[in-house]
C-alpha cells in the first residue's frame, strides 16, 4: 500500500521561510517522478513543483526564484523549500507520486494528507 506523508507546514509570517517534507512508502522511489501541488480554498488543485527521477526540476511561475523542490531517493522524501513567504502561498500542500510524459508532469492517485501553510501577518 502506497503512503505518503507531508510534514512542515505551520503559520508563517510574510517573508518567512518553510521546508516542506512528504516521506513515501514507495517499492521503487527513484523511479517515480514527485510533485508538490496546493489547494486554497475554493480553488481548484494546482501544481507548484515537480522533480522528475532524472532531470531538470520544474517549478510554477508564481513561485519561481521562491519555491525549489528536491529529493533524497536514499530517504524517500522529496523537499519543498519555500522562501520569502507571501500570504497568497497559503494553502494545503499535497505531494503526488507520478510520472514524467512528453516533459510534464503526469499525476496518479498516490496523495498524502496534506500539510497547511499559513502566511499571514
Amino acid at each position: 500500500q502506497v503512503q505518503l506523508v507531508e510534514s512542515g507546514g505551520g503559520l508563517m509570517q510574510p517573508g518567512g521561510s518553510l521546508r516542506l517534507s512528504c516521506v513515501a512508502s514507495l517499492s521503487i522511489f527513484s523511479a517515480y517522478s514527485m510533485a508538490w501541488y496546493r489547494q486554497a480554498p475554493g480553488k481548484q488543485r494546482e501544481l507548484v513543483a515537480w522533480i522528475p527521477h532524472r532531470g531538470n526540476t520544474n517549478v510554477a511561475d508564481s513561485v519561481k526564484g521562491r519555491f525549489t523542490i528536491s529529493r533524497d531517493n536514499a530517504k524517500s522524501t522529496v523537499f519543498l523549500q519555500m522562501n520569502d513567504l507571501k500570504p497568497e502561498v497559503s494553502a494545503v500542500y499535497y505531494c503526488n507520486a507520478g510520472h514524467q510524459a512528453t516533459g510534464q508532469y503526469v499525476a496518479t492517485n498516490y496523495w498524502g494528507q496534506g500539510t497547511q501553510v499559513t502566511v499571514s501577518s
